[in-house]
């Protein structure tokens, strides 16, 4: 049976004041004992302050990118997983449509980057997800396909048990814009089945997550669907009520 994940990506928001306001409240907001596990993303510099302010509750904390080279190195300005695992990260975030589309990233740097993050004990949430025009084209599937296939290459079937997938349509992220929860399900599908080609088990276990707008408004519906196993939630993680209320929503 796969457990619903809710996990929060903050972004590149918020300040050392706003996050310790944010962590106290969803310490408050939060279930001592939610039926469904929960994550947060914040931004780098203010790890060590979720991590201590989140110490004891049932909020795992992750980071929002990882280096693709292993441990230390001549890489100025990155962050290797060791580096996080050592922090005390559970979960790290590769291949976010906005580090593919504003940094370069491509499909086979972000399954170096899970490799990195799974060998040092991480689970990566592996982002894919089309454009607009690519939806419009029918190209769908076809882009999900692409940016999956070096995953496939580059990671064992052991390794793929430990790895979540979050599928964001990059139109509908931060848009207001939402995929409807047919469409979604249509998405997550035929991810499923693509790693059911790798393993049957592996695919019934796979925790495919839906971001793209989500909120506690059209959480419920998503997490409905039969392939949608919790959400990537951008904006609205930032409120602690409406997280909250998401978080319900998965349970």
């Amino acid at each position: 049976m796969r457990s619903n994940l809710v996990a929060g990506n903050w972004k590149m928001c918020g300040d050392s004041a706003s996050i310790e306001k944010l962590v106290a409240e969803l310490r408050t907001s939060l279930p001592a004992e939610p039926g469904v596990d929960i994550a947060v993303f914040p931004p780098s510099v203010y790890l060590a302050q979720v991590l201590t302010g989140l110490s004891g509750s049932p909020v795992a904390v992750g980071n929002q990118n990882v280096c693709d080279q292993a441990d230390d190195g001549a890489f100025t300005g990155e962050v290797s997983a060791s580096m996080l695992a050592d922090v005390g990260c559970r979960y790290v975030i590769v291949g976010h449509s906005e580090r593919r589309a504003l940094y370069g990233e491509t499909s086979e740097q972000v399954a170096q980057k899970a490799k990195q993050a799974l060998l040092r004990g991480l689970i990566p949430l592996v982002c894919v997800g089309e454009t607009e025009m690519q939806r419009d084209e029918g190209a769908t599937l076809e882009v999900i396909s692409a940016q999956l296939k070096p995953i496939f290459s580059a990671l064992s079937v052991e390794q793929l048990q430990s790895t979540v997938v979050a599928y964001e349509p990059v139109w509908a992220i931060g848009t207001g814009k939402t995929a409807s929860p047919a469409q979604a399900q249509e998405v997550h599908a035929f991810i499923r089945a693509l790693f059911a080609k790798q393993s049957e088990q592996l695919a019934k276990g796979l925790r495919i997550l839906y971001g793209g707008s989500v909120k506690a408004a059209n959480a419920g519906e998503l997490f409905a669907q039969a392939d949608i196993d919790g959400g990537l939630v951008g904006g609205a993680s930032l409120d602690a009520q409406e997280f909250s209320a998401i978080c319900r929503a998965a349970e």
